[in-house]
């Protein structure tokens, strides 16, 4: 297997060099140069971490053989994903690892990989990471105390939810977070910036991001998990989106074999692919902050790989995907509703994902709703938004480290690099 770039098809790197590099030097998007085919009859009956097994094997046998490939995933999954049936939808729930995040089985994973890809080397590998709530917690506990690895993390002020900021700022020693005056938007342009400048030339720098595609192949998984269980022909997943970092990965599944119908992106009101979507015009939009922070993105990194993937062809991409757009006064009702109706309690991006499969649900596509995050998370904003008591909401753990690693700055990108050249003492 190699990897080119969305602008380069000559370029053809190794999976290590791709997962090491992050970016393309181009600075465009790094994807596999072509796609294996599995025998997707493979999949039924086997255990998630099978499953990964014989979904990543191809994508990464040059780095690791599946002997140590399934140890690694079965250290990485040890945690529960449940598939339910909530209504007349399903419901995968993701949100039962270490940082109750969708973003925790990708992290976990990837955490555990580069560590053993590092083991008998002396370097030193310094991972940046931009969030808007979820990926830098996750990031942040799948790397924790990793040997040989330093995260810095870039997150908006007022951007996430103070569960979400704890996890962050309140880690281990090798975890230092930046609190950008700014949107995640400007977090994500700096971090790929970081990439080319020459001050921080002399580190081994990548991204824990889905911009990495490292982190991307993982989420594969949950999509072939989800189907050798219902094996149902006319599966449409429903992916509440941000980054498009979910909906690709589910989109490479279904390409590599996975037998998939159809993808329902879920946008709160930041949605300039929706946009795209009907106009055939893609245009980058000031980010709008909702409860869904997760999915306040106007310039999706990954929209780029999905735009390779169907070769820029939006009639192609509309045969496998549809789009819509929730209101944060729509996500509230749902929250209700759903709670009312099946004492069910959602969180506000899994409610993005609910409304958008209800309000265009058809009878011949099952829907298997992405559940994102726990609403352990986002107890405060369920609260006052929609008057369910915060005693209705599971306790979440905090990381017991009390001492807060973080640097407040504001949009000054200068100022940004040289704390981090401090941080990783450059200067």
């Amino acid at each position: 297997m190699k990897y080119s770039t969305t602008f380069d098809s000559s370029v053809l790197l190794s999976f290590k060099e791709a997962l090491f590099q992050g970016m393309g030097k181009d600075s465009t998007l790094i994807v596999p140069h072509s796609f294996p085919t599995i025998d997707s009859s493979l999949l039924i009956g086997k255990s998630i971490q099978e499953i990964g097994s014989i979904l990543l094997t191809p994508f990464m046998d040059d780095a690791i053989d599946q002997n140590n490939l399934f140890s690694l995933l079965s250290r990485s999954l040890s945690f529960p994903i449940p598939l339910i049936k909530i209504g007349d939808n399903y419901i995968l729930e993701l949100f039962h690892g270490p940082t109750q995040s969708f973003k925790d089985v990708a992290a976990q994973f990837l955490g555990n990989l580069v560590e053993y890809l590092l083991r008998e080397s002396d370097k030193e590998i310094v991972i940046t990471t931009a969030t808007s709530g979820d990926t830098g917690g996750a990031v942040a506990a799948g790397f924790a105390n990793k040997k040989n690895v330093r995260i810095v993390i870039l997150f908006p002020k007022n951007g996430v939810s103070e569960v979400q900021r704890r996890q962050l700022t309140q880690v281990a020693h090798n975890v230092f977070s930046i609190e950008v005056d700014g949107t995640f938007d400007d977090c994500q342009k700096y971090v790929k910036q970081f990439f080319t400048d020459k001050r921080l030339g002399t580190v081994d720098l990548t991204s824990a991001n889905s911009i990495n595609i490292g982190r991307l192949l993982p989420q594969m998984i949950y999509y072939a998990y989800a189907w050798s269980k219902l094996k149902n022909g006319n599966l449409r997943f429903v992916v509440p989106s941000g980054n498009m970092g979910n909906v690709t990965a589910g989109m490479y599944a279904k390409r590599i074999g996975v037998p998939i119908n159809q993808f329902h992106i879920a946008c709160n009101a930041n949605d300039p692919v929706h946009t795209y979507f009907e106009t055939g015009k893609y245009a980058p939009q000031q980010t709008i902050r909702t409860i869904s922070t997760a999915m306040d993105i106007g310039n999706p990194s990954n929209f780029e790989r999905i735009l390779h993937l169907y070769n820029h062809d939006l009639e192609l991409l509309k045969k496998d995907t549809s789009i819509s757009s929730t209101s944060d006064d729509e996500t509230i009702q749902t929250i209700k509703d759903v709670y009312r109706k099946h004492n069910y309690l959602l969180d506000p991006h899994t409610a993005v994902g609910w409304n958008a499969a209800q309000k265009t649900k058809t009878a011949t596509v099952s829907d298997v709703i992405i559940s994102t995050a726990s609403p352990s998370k986002f107890p405060k904003v369920i609260y006052e938004r929609t008057g369910i008591s915060e005693d209705k909401v599971e306790d979440i753990s905090i990381p017991a480290n009390s001492d807060e690693r973080t640097y407040k700055v504001g949009r000054d990108y200068d100022a940004i690099v040289h704390q981090v050249a401090t941080y990783l003492r450059l200067i």
